[in-house]
């Protein structure tokens, strides 16, 4: 029996960008497999290429992430079928051309042929190097080390120990305040802590100095009893500890000591290790800052030791981390930052290593698939090489024509082209009857003029951000006049993150609004809270009652249901000192438990209150969410239901959020009237546009790779 294609993406969160080069390196390897030099995406894996029966893209011009939310209801087929939803770039004129590698392609203009074309090798942006996070923090110039050393400001942002501030006191001052230079010393610093009555204590200190020598090893004894030695991640054990006489002072001095006037601390989120040894340290360089990532997110240690440095850390075999290792590795990454400069760690491309670590990981065939092979080939002097030989050449040379269809300009490539005047009907007529019969085929689709108006859009987008904040937002009360507001904080909070919360006097009680951070918190609230009682008053918990939300109901079952949504759950409640491996820890006795998602707050970079865990079937989730509410009965602060927004939505809510709010005050005003006509005409375009999509998809072939694409106008 023939064994069925499937691919498989192994982002999840807030991981969900994928550029227009990753998108092409998709086509290229379904449509040609490892002939011509084509190799497995970077970012994803397809099973079983060699039984795909084709390639159809089907792009929707002028439509953007903003149409499919504003009309995700009238997107019925579409949400229901298509399993991984990517966040695409801003796109370009040149967008097709970029699909399948050849700017020249799709050039009306370029129609002679001769040994200079570049219709068979495509230059490599140049442009993603700039957008590249590490480049827009530091710049592409190799500096000294005292450019990678944390500012005032972003010791406090990143929760530092800091003279003077809240918490601090009684922290141990290493007086450290002779002037930094270039030439001042690295220090690598790490700690394994175990959880106590107290919190998280140091039961391991490993300080190595710039050359990578080890100038203290020492384990610690915790002051209060200890709860859970995290043996797994720390290699503690209470027979370690137990002959153990070195107290926290004890290390303080030492390393008070140790540490000349002028020394440089490096170490991977060390604000984590400062805050348990309670010691202030004035310059650091923070290998989970230095290596940016865009939104706050950070590279973990492990995988940046192999990536940048070909080093294998933590590895599975050994009970716990070895913090001398760790302080070694991330001393040797800063060195490392420091010698090469931001533009060569740029070319690293570290997003595009780790989606295939991490696919690496997910495979069940680990060889098909390792870190720095196949995909990416790394050269001595320059970023990763991919091919990007135009693969629709190579398909004419193998006897395969491919098939364009759509409102397009004819070109030279050889391709089927589709009439200028063709309507959205007549090009699904014709590619129900085409398609089937290519093995790679481009479908497009597209608004009249007067649907893409840019003011009737930005109204759209208003429109959209307004009803987002109204599904987030619910009322609570009445409560008595006395009550108490931090109560009603903390029993709310529990839900999810708060961004903001106010309390209303114009009622005859008081009531509170508030305003949360992700969907799933506000949909909590409403089905955990209402009617409970809270600061002493059995309450009601409603969102507000507007014409927007008569329909929010529908719109958050349909969202429960949406199939990217399966087998993943929200979990609230968290403390937020706990870490991604402290929460792997708590949740590990959930059967099937494929990934972790500790979102962060996106313009701190803080952790929230929350996390989502995504399982390999969808009836683990069902058994975890029990399990999870089982334990809230029994005392746990934790609070569960099924996701509703997956990590790419999350983000979008946050900018629509966070908009600039003097560009919404310049959105033209549009007659009541012909707006409305506008919006319910739309509705209906986009509505027999999905039921097109799912017209043209039952005519696929099994075994047919589909890709929508919504390229959006800017």
């Amino acid at each position: 029996q023939e064994k069925p294609s499937r691919l498989s993406a192994a982002l999840f969160g807030e991981d969900c960008e994928i550029s227009h080069e990753q998108v092409y390196e998709l086509l290229k390897y379904a449509a040609l497999g490892k002939s011509h030099n084509a190799t497995q995406p970077s970012w994803c894996h397809i099973y079983h290429q060699s039984h795909l029966a084709g390639v159809v893209v089907i792009v929707l011009h002028e439509m953007s992430q903003l149409h499919f939310y504003k009309f995700y209801l009238q997107f019925k087929h579409l949400r229901r079928v298509f399993r991984h939803r990517f966040i695409l770039p801003p796109s370009s004129a040149n967008f097709l051309a970029n699909l399948y590698g050849s700017e020249a392609n799709l050039n009306p203009q370029n129609t002679a042929r001769d040994s200079t074309s570049t219709s068979s090798q495509c230059a490599t942006n140049s442009s993603d190097l700039q957008r590249d996070p590490i480049i827009q923090k530091y710049g592409e110039e190799k500096r000294g080390l005292t450019r990678y050393t944390l500012t005032l400001e972003e010791l406090k942002k990143n929760d530092y120990p800091m003279k003077g501030s809240r918490g601090c006191e009684g922290y141990m001052y290493t007086e450290c305040d002779q002037q930094r230079t270039d030439s001042s010393p690295l220090f690598g610093l790490d700690c394994e802590m175990c959880l106590t009555a107290k919190g998280n204590e140091v039961t391991r200190v490993s300080l190595v100095d710039a050359q990578g020598r080890c100038l203290l090893s020492e384990l610690v004894k915790p002051e209060s009893p200890v709860v859970n030695y995290r043996t797994r991640f720390s290699g503690i054990t209470r027979k370690l500890l137990l002959p153990v006489k070195t107290k926290l002072a004890d290390i303080q001095t030492r390393l008070k000591r140790m540490l000349p006037h002028d020394a440089v601390l490096v170490g991977h989120s060390l604000n984590a290790d400062l805050q348990a040894l309670q010691m202030i340290h004035p310059s650091v360089i923070d290998t989970s800052l230095l290596f940016a990532r865009n939104e706050g997110r950070r590279f973990k240690l492990k995988f940046l030791a192999k990536a940048v440095l070909g080093k294998e850390i933590q590895c599975e075999q050994k009970i716990g981390h070895d913090p001398t290792e760790d302080a070694r590795a991330a001393l040797e990454l800063a060195q490392f930052f420091i010698e090469q400069g931001p533009a060569k760690v740029a070319e690293l491309n570290l997003e595009m290593l780790l989606t295939t670590e991490r696919l690496t990981e997910m495979s069940p065939n680990k060889s098909a698939l390792q870190l720095q092979q196949n995909t990416v080939q790394r050269g001595q002097n320059g970023p990763p090489q991919l091919s990007r030989s135009c693969f629709l050449d190579c398909l004419q040379k193998t006897g395969q024509k491919p098939l364009l269809l759509g409102r397009q300009e004819p070109d030279s490539s050889g391709m089927c082209q589709g009439n200028l005047s063709s309507s959205n009907k007549q090009i699904l007529q014709q590619a129900l009857k085409d398609v089937p019969l290519s093995t790679f085929s481009i479908v497009q689709f597209s608004l009249d003029p007067e649907h893409v108006a840019p003011h009737l859009l930005a109204r759209i987008g208003e429109k959209v951000r307004i009803k987002l904040t109204d599904m987030l937002t619910i009322y609570a009360g009445p409560f008595d006049e006395s009550f108490c507001l931090k109560t009603v904080k903390k029993e709310f909070g529990r839900c999810g993150p708060i961004q903001s919360l106010t309390v209303l006097t114009e009622t005859y009680q008081p009531y509170v609004c508030i305003q949360y951070e992700v969907l799933e918190a506000a949909q909590l609230a409403v089905e955990s809270l209402n009617g409970a009682e809270v600061a002493g008053s059995c309450i009601k918990v409603q969102r507000p009652v507007t014409g927007t939300m008569l329909d929010c109901d529908v719109l958050i079952k349909e969202l429960e249901l949406d199939i990217e949504n399966e087998g993943v759950i929200y979990v609230a409640g968290l403390k937020k000192s706990l870490t991604e491996t402290d929460l792997q820890e708590e949740f590990s006795q959930l059967k099937d438990l494929q990934a972790l998602f500790l979102p962060r707050d996106l313009q701190s970079g803080k952790h929230r209150n929350c996390c989502f865990l995504k399982f390999l079937k969808s009836e683990s989730a069902v058994d975890a969410l029990q399990v999870i509410n089982q334990w809230a009965v029994t005392g746990s602060r934790l609070r569960s239901r099924k996701a509703l927004a997956p990590g790419h939505l999350q983000r979008w809510i946050w900018q629509m959020e966070h908009s600039n709010k003097k560009q919404r005050g310049d959105i033209l005003s549009v007659e009541k009237e012909q707006e409305s006509n506008f919006e319910q005409e739309l509705r209906k375009k986009l509505k027999k546009l999905d039921q097109r999509i799912r017209k043209l998809y039952r005519r696929l072939q099994n075994n047919t790779l589909c890709v929508v694409l919504f390229p959006g106008v800017n």
